[in-house]
């Protein structure tokens, strides 16, 4: 027998081998819960949980920065509410400025969405409705005149208006294809969209992910384990003193969170070693997490509906207004054909300005009300799926990792205090038990 073995066989004689065999299962147990627990602080709960404490939200302000980031606390709350819900407006603000604008652009998106259909699809919408609407803007603006007209010349100039529904409506929506840049803003809609609904963006992560996130859960377990054995000889090197445990349960909980955020997103480039490619789960799923990103946006985030809805009602709402209101203007002038001249004049220039202007203004309404026709809306969103879908498969692998990770990336720091806070506390109890308790 060496001289090297021999003296290590006499260094374990001692061993207490119950307490020494169980620190790899413990930490390895630990890892498993410090992974788990991480994932339920990263999602859950949805809303902040926790009750209003007089005079935090001054005592958090003069916190550190990394401190004043825990959730709630700004608020003046103390509790909690899962790192990524409480981080659903930023993560929107970066999902447009990573990955969205690389996508495509407004115009992009909606020539994706075939202005011809949508003409179409608004002209048969609107044109049930173009009756009620002139005889209301008649009979507000101009009661007499319009009661005095026989019933034919008003069918008539329905009809005339009926007639010119599908070159106006063409040239309304050209005119937003022309204006889509200044008309609507991506980033403040998916902003507004995921602070209204964090829990979609819980969905993307879990959606694209509940796979590699299952695995860091078990991968955990096995960095624990062998964290673990090391932490075991370093034990009985120091006699099982009661801070041993303790402070290396603190560097392999640390560790465990670091290596389990490594093996999702890292290494970015696949790297050859030997008969094995190393890449990080995210990546090699980057086709298929595509997809199912693609429809989360088609489906929730970037719809017709949602574009109708910022058209008319976004912040740049009066623009859009007034923008359609001068598209539609020519309907009441055309529709009073070769006698347009002489109307005017009957019933005077400001009287059938104001009939041509009410016209329009109440016409706006209804002109994207089709917009948000749910059924229409789902099959242009096929649309967008696709071009989501591509756009996404083609980013470089750097930008898809931007894109799923950089929105935690700066409170990571959260999981790994986590981990070296039950890492101590297993630590302890380990020692606890197989020490102080005589099970060692």
């Amino acid at each position: 027998m060496s001289p090297t073995l021999e003296w290590f066989v006499e260094w374990m004689s001692d061993v207490n081998w119950l307490h020494f065999g169980t620190i790899p299962i413990f930490t390895g147990v630990i890892g498993w819960l410090i992974n788990w627990t991480g994932l339920w602080m990263l999602f859950s709960p949805i809303k902040f949980y926790g009750f209003n404490v007089p005079g935090l939200r001054e005592v958090a302000s003069i916190l550190p920065r990394k401190l004043q980031e825990v959730p709630g606390w700004t608020e003046g709350g103390l509790g909690w509410q899962g790192i990524i819900p409480a981080r659903a407006a930023k993560m929107g603000s970066i999902a447009v400025d990573k990955a969205i604008a690389k996508l495509g652009t407004p115009a992009e998106f909606y020539q994706q969405l075939e202005p011809d259909k949508i003409a179409e699809h608004i002209v048969a919408t609107f044109r049930p409705e173009i009756p009620n609407l002139v005889d209301e803007v008649m009979r507000r603006e101009h009661p007499q005149l319009w009661a005095d007209l026989p019933l034919p010349v008003r069918e008539a100039i329905i009809d005339r208006v009926q007639r010119q529904l599908p070159r106006l409506v063409g040239k309304v929506t050209k005119e937003i294809g022309i204006h889509i840049d200044q008309l609507l803003d991506p980033k403040i809609m998916v902003i507004d969209h995921f602070r209204k609904n964090p829990e979609l963006v819980v969905r993307v992560f879990r959606d694209v992910g509940q796979r590699e996130l299952n695995l860091m859960v078990l991968f955990g377990f096995i960095f624990g384990f062998l964290l673990g054995v090391p932490v075991a000889f370093i034990d009985h090197a120091f006699h099982s003193q009661w801070w041993v445990l303790p402070t290396f349960g603190i560097a392999v909980g640390w560790i465990t969170n670091l290596l389990g955020m490594w093996l999702i997103f890292e290494p970015v480039q696949p790297r050859k070693i030997g008969p094995y490619t190393l890449q990080g789960l995210f990546l090699k799923r980057q086709e298929q997490a595509a997809d199912v990103y693609a429809s989360i946006i088609a489906d929730d985030v970037i719809t017709l509906e949602r574009i109708g809805d910022f058209l008319l009602d976004g912040p740049r709402g009066d623009r859009t207004r007034r923008m359609l209101a001068e598209a539609l203007k020519p309907a009441i002038e055309d529709a009073a054909g070769p006698a347009r001249t002489a109307v005017r004049i009957a019933v005077g220039s400001r009287r059938f300005d104001g009939i041509r202007d009410s016209f329009s203004e109440a016409g706006v309404g209804l002109t994207l009300t089709p917009f948000k026709d749910a059924e229409f809306s789902r099959a242009q969103g096929d649309k967008i799926r696709t071009l989501v879908a591509a756009r996404t498969k083609e980013l470089p692998p750097e930008d898809f990792v931007e894109m799923m990770r950089s929105a935690i990336k700066e409170d990571e720091w959260m999981l790994y205090a986590h981990g070296a806070i039950m890492g101590a506390a297993g630590g302890f109890l380990h020692y606890a038990i197989f020490i102080l308790g005589g099970f060692g």
